[in-house]
């Protein structure tokens, strides 16, 4: 396939790897212009474009950057692209690291990728969001193997989230179906699911034991958590350290 990434940050860039490793070609872009990814096209295989030539090029999209510029992505990033495009949101909220404070965020009226999907102006799949960088370039195993573990996929389009199930799948992990975006709450930082690298049994179980509808002390729970690992990640290598 023709993947195009819009984002060369941690994610970005291990996807670029490993999906070229697989014999995809990769346009990646990013927002300071192409020529500044030339050491990364090197590494990676992948071609440097620009956001709307990443978007273009690509029977799957992928945006990866951090969530508070995702209202500064252009306004024409997806003129010209098919509806039946699958576009991938692999974003997180870091109020304290990164992103500061998001009122619908911080109440828990929308999921992240739900206020992703509004400012884009199009369906989007979660994935990729719950899982080290390092870990998704180099801890993918052949189906069956031991030790090979699950991701959270959550999307309301049955036919882009198919797409993008398999592509997980491809990478080297089971592609577990978290529901809609709606419930793709289940899979955001302070969840039990984030991070963990879960067998795919297990982080079944763990989904499904959160219910669908996410109560407020959950909200209040989750995001508490979520806070004290970002005190955490802040104490250990200062601010703006986050994986996508």
């Amino acid at each position: 396939m023709n993947i195009g990434i819009i984002g060369a940050g941690n994610i970005g860039s291990a996807l670029a790897v490993r999906l070229t490793s697989l014999g995809h070609t990769v346009y990646i872009a990013n927002s300071r212009g192409p020529e500044t990814l030339q050491d990364l096209a090197q590494k990676t295989g992948a071609t440097p474009v620009t956001p709307q030539e990443a978007a273009r090029h690509g029977d799957i999209i992928v945006v990866t950057i951090p969530l508070k510029n995702i209202p500064d992505l252009p306004k024409d990033l997806f003129e010209g692209v098919p509806a039946d495009v699958p576009v991938i949101d692999t974003s997180n909220y870091y109020p304290q690291l990164r992103d500061g404070q998001i009122p619908e965020l911080e109440s828990g009226a929308l999921a992240e990728s739900e206020w992703v999907q509004q400012h884009l102006g199009r369906p989007v799949v979660k994935v990729f969001n719950n899982i080290y960088a390092d870990h998704l370039e180099k801890a993918g195993k052949p189906a069956g193997a031991p030790g090979r573990f699950g991701l959270p996929v959550a999307g309301d389009d049955a036919a882009a989230k198919q797409k993008v199930m398999a592509l997980v799948e491809e990478l080297g992990f089971d592609a577990v179906d978290n529901g809609t975006l709606r419930e793709s709450w289940r899979q955001q930082p302070g969840t039990p699911a984030y991070g963990a690298d879960l067998p795919p049994a297990q982080l079944q179980q763990q989904l499904a034991s959160l219910g669908t509808v996410r109560t407020a002390e959950q909200h209040q729970q989750f995001a508490a958590n979520h806070a004290e690992q970002e005190k955490a990640i802040i104490k250990q290598y200062g601010s703006q350290k986050a994986d996508n």
